[in-house]
């Protein structure tokens, strides 16, 4: 039996904390996870990293396979993740359902939190938003940068931010936050991520067998309960 070593960004993270015992289980291998940031995989990968496989969103995937670092194939699609507006639980929920209200609710909180832009794709897609509806000034005084794998989300549940934005798979089995939902859709920005295989990997067939256990539609609600609708 194998070990699948691993290098996965946190969006997935919910899904496979139910998904890795079931294969584990059915197969006897082992999976090894290290969770980072998008642009640390990338990183580690450059300097020699080499995981068996690695979970990103699928432009990233891509990259890496053009410049030989990942097979082509098997690469799989595991649906598209959204950004979502959470705050503490019991904490009264901003209206966030037109830009224009979005932009208030950004403007009245004391204190705001979410991902690097220099990190992640959510982090540069909102640092985007911000120009776009005029407040980046306004912003920078109460905005503080921080990964959800980082202790973001932490940030809401102490109380230290009123307004936390992240996927939602990264947050959506917290306890101590409240989804309030998503961005409005004219803000919104819909991350696809997908699965490949390393080609040094040390352990393929297992994990290709990891991706194909993965995509099989009987686990396509394991998906969406940790926040991933289909890809389209």
């Amino acid at each position: 039996m194998a070990t699948i070593n691993v290098y996965s960004g946190g969006a997935p993270k919910e899904a496979l904390l139910i998904l890795t015992p079931q294969f584990e289980q059915r197969t006897g291998h082992k999976l090894n996870y290290t969770y980072a940031v998008i642009s640390e995989i990338q990183k580690r990968l450059a300097a020699g990293g080499t995981p068996d496989m690695v979970f990103m969103p699928v432009p990233a995937i891509d990259a890496l396979v053009k410049a030989g670092t990942l097979k082509l194939q098997p690469r799989a699609v595991l649906g598209s993740v959204g950004i979502g507006v959470i705050v503490r639980a019991g904490a009264p929920h901003p209206d966030i359902s037109m830009p224009e209200h979005f932009k208030n609710a950004l403007l009245s909180a004391r204190s705001i939190v979410h991902a690097n832009p220099n990190a992640t794709p959510s982090g540069a897609h909102l640092a985007n938003v911000a120009q776009e509806l005029g407040i980046e000034t306004e912003l920078q005084r109460k905005l503080t940068y921080s990964n959800a794998l980082d202790g973001g989300v932490e940030r809401i549940t102490t109380g230290e931010a009123d307004i936390g934005i992240y996927p939602v798979s990264e947050v959506i089995a917290v306890e101590g936050v409240a989804l309030v939902g998503l961005l409005p859709p004219a803000l919104q920005s819909l991350i696809v991520y997908g699965a490949a295989v390393l080609t040094e990997s040390a352990a393929p067939e297992p994990a290709e067998a990891f991706i194909a256990f993965l995509s099989d539609p009987a686990h396509r609600s394991v998906w969406e309960d940790a926040g991933f609708e289909p890809a389209v």
